[in-house]
């Protein structure tokens, strides 16, 4: 008999990971966030998207280059923090300006991979 040649699994195990920690306020915010490689070969440099809901928008950032175009975040390594190795993490943060209620992002994705939630 033959055996059957190994199967690869699907891409869409998650090859990062995204905590979001938000503090919130009357009219602004701030959110710390954190990526890690979950994933066996490591980054070198990382981007990271979501978006935010209505009524949010980021103002300031810190250890990494974001910008939002419409609801649209985009948030760039910086030259001293774009190598993650598996199981590697950066973190950034930012402060926006709020209008009406605080909701946190809902997904997010690195490199083009959708990132767990942890």
């Amino acid at each position: 008999p033959t055996t059957p040649p190994p199967t690869t699994p699907p891409p869409g195990g998650a090859g990062c990971a995204v905590k979001y920690t938000p503090n919130s306020w009357n009219n602004g915010f701030t959110a710390d966030v954190q990526i890690t490689n979950t994933g066996s070969s490591a980054l070198n440099g990382w981007t990271l998207t979501y978006n935010l809901p209505s009524g949010q928008q980021v103002t300031s950032s810190w250890n990494a280059t974001v910008s939002q175009s419409g609801s649209t975040v985009t948030a760039r390594n910086l030259n001293w923090n774009g190598a993650l190795a598996p199981g590697g993490t950066a973190s950034f943060g930012y402060q926006g300006t709020l209008s009406g209620a605080y909701s946190s992002p809902t997904s997010f994705t690195l490199n083009g991979a959708t990132c767990a939630r942890s």
